[in-house]
Parts: C-alpha cells; structure tokens; sequence
C-alpha cells in the first residue's frame, strides 16, 4: 500500500484557533488597568519591609528559576531549546526581583517591571512547548519572535496607560494563548497524560494562581495571616518547579 501523503492539519488548526484567539481580542473594547489593582488586601509593615508578605513571597520563584538555570543543560534533552530554556528561567528569576520591586510600591510604572519578566516567560515557555510537541527546529525559530511579542504587548500596555488611554489587551493574551494553545497541542499530538502530568500541574499551578489573585481580599478576611496575593506568588513559582520536573523527564 502506498505511504499515507495527507497534509498534516493540525498546524493548520493550530494558526486557525491562534488567529481567532488574536481576532477576538482585537475586537474586544480597549482593556484599561482598573484603578483598585494596586490596592492589595495584606498591606502589613514587617521587619520594616512593606506589604511584607507580597514582597517576600517572591523569593521562591528566584529560587525556582535560579534551580532551573543551575540544571538547565542537565534538563534540556534537545540542545536546540537550551536557548528558550535560559530565557526561561532567567525571565522567572527575574520575575522574582521585579515583583517583590514591584511590591514594595505597588503603581503602574513598578508595575512594568513585573510584567515584563512575566511575558518574556509565558513566551519562552510556549517555545519549549512547541519545541516539544511539534519541533525542536520550530520552538528554537519562534522564540526570539514570541519573546519580543510578549516583551511588546507590555510596552504597548504601559506607554497606552501614559497617553491616558490603558489597554491590556495585548498583555492579556500573551497570558491567556498558553491555556488554550498548550492543551490543543497535547491533545493534537497525542501526548499521553503520564508523561506529561508535570506539565499539567504547572497548568493546574497557573490557574489556581489566578484564583487566589481574584480572592486575594476574601482568603486575608478568612485567615488574617496570609492573603490570597501571597498565595499566587507561591502557586505560581510552584508552576516553575512543576516546569522545571517537566523538563527534566
């Protein structure tokens, strides 16, 4: 019987379900900072450090990124995504800094440098993913394009929030492509659940991260100790360490 030539769809579906995602979003009404963000629920002096507990929280994803950096050839099993590795945890070590910079006085433009860490993470990470689920070749090629994205949907978000007219949009997706595109890939290219459940906890991390982020007020009211901002720093930096196991099986 002759090989079986049918074009692959699923990168088709791929740019497809990208460019609807990307289409939606650009019709969306403009997206500004809402003025009660930087109004954390745990506003606590301690040890003379300000919002304390935000600050210092972030030390663990210097600690998972620096963890990830110190094994990152031990970990990268295709040495062509040893880039987007590096990217990767240098981007969330750095989250660790200008986060808790961030914390200290929480404003729009402390603010910049929390994200900007952030969206060169989020991309770098759909570059390994892409690396490994389609190519190697493909994910080494789109990370220099994704990181710049990324590191412009934040430049794009602050110097709109200077001309008084704010629009997260950009930022927003660059955050939201990886919950869809990520599972679409695994589903795509038949990933079996076992060897990836180090990736579906990070997933898992992402989203209870952004749960607590909403509850950040109601989890402080409950416990009196730890807000729900505190937790999403750990949830998160928790995702790094699940990132990092990824990778190295």
């Amino acid at each position: 019987m002759p090989p079986d030539r049918r074009p692959d769809a699923r990168p088709a579906i791929l740019l497809g379900v990208l460019a609807l995602t990307c289409l939606l979003v650009a019709l969306a009404p403009p997206l500004a900072q809402w003025p009660g963000y930087h109004d954390f629920a745990d506003q606590r002096r301690l040890l003379g450090i300000p919002n304390c507990l935000d600050v210092v929280s972030n030390l663990a994803f210097l600690v998972t990124g620096m963890l990830g950096l110190i094994r990152i050839r031990a970990i990268t099993g295709d040495p062509r995504l040893l880039p987007a590795g590096l990217v990767f945890f240098t981007s969330m070590a750095l989250v660790g800094i200008g986060s808790a910079y961030y914390h200290l006085a929480p404003a729009n433009d402390t603010l910049v440098w929390d994200r900007l860490p952030m969206a060169a993470a989020f991309m770098s990470f759909m570059a390994l993913v892409i690396g490994e689920f389609i190519s190697a070749r493909a994910g080494a090629r789109l990370l220099l394009p994704l990181v710049v994205a990324g590191l412009a949907s934040v430049g794009y978000w602050h110097f709109t929030e200077l001309q008084d007219r704010g629009d997260l949009r950009p930022y927003a997706l660059v955050q939201f492509l990886p919950f869809v595109l990520v599972p679409l890939m695994m589903w795509l290219y038949g990933a079996r659940l076992a060897d990836h459940r180090h990736l579906i906890g990070l997933l898992c991390c992402l989203l209870l991260a952004r749960a607590f982020e909403l509850l950040d007020a109601p989890v402080y009211e409950i416990t009196r100790i730890i807000s729900g901002h505190t937790l999403k720093h750990l949830a998160a930096a928790l995702g790094v360490y699940f990132a990092y196991r990824w990778l190295k099986k």
